[in-house]
């Protein structure tokens, strides 16, 4: 496992809205990432088109190498996420997909991966996270259903409550804590 003094974590935000109140829940982690903790927002995922094994080949697109690289690169892989109509976004679920391939040995394979986030319904996003720890553990990845922050933000102020910022804060210690999977062959 690597030590605290050198864990790297990408970020993949599932909202695609310059201001959307998870993406600044990414941006303040990274702000407050624990000591020994380098925290990374994967950045274009609108960018990455849908996966489509007819473009997975010799050349596959930019946009989608670059992710692949990013996470292939990083210790931990942590998502931060609404819910759009009880599941995950499809940006969400699209980086999964190109992170899951090739078959066996994609990027993510082995990475410890956590999901966390808010939403404006009285679950907070916890079907979307639901899915995303299903798709990614389907994907290789090792997701401990024990991290998790599900947060409604109907009466919550999330980025100034301190409580919500240190259970968001605990998830990414939780995170660092979590053994990766054997390495990949």
């Amino acid at each position: 496992m690597p030590s605290p003094t050198d864990t790297r974590i990408v970020v993949l935000v599932g909202s695609l809205r310059a201001d959307s109140l998870n993406r600044r829940i990414a941006e303040k982690l990274v702000e407050r990432s624990p000591e020994g903790v380098t925290i990374e927002i994967a950045q274009g995922l609108g960018e990455v088109p849908f996966y489509n094994e007819d473009l997975d080949g010799a050349q596959v697109p930019a946009a989608a190498q670059r992710l692949r690289d990013l996470v292939s690169g990083a210790d931990r892989v942590l998502a931060v996420t609404p819910e759009y109509n009880g599941t995950m976004p499809a940006v969400l679920n699209n980086a999964i997909d190109w992170l899951s391939r090739p078959y066996g040995r994609g990027a993510i394979k082995g990475k410890p991966f956590a999901v966390v986030g808010t939403t404006p319904t009285p679950y907070g996003g916890k079907w979307a996270h639901e899915h995303a720890r299903r798709s990614a553990t389907i994907a290789g990845a090792v997701a401990p259903e024990h991290i998790a922050v599900s947060q409604t933000s109907i009466d919550v102020d999330v980025l100034g409550d301190e409580e919500v910022v240190g259970r968001l804060l605990a998830a990414v210690e939780a995170l660092v804590a979590v053994e990766p999977a054997a390495a990949v062959a």
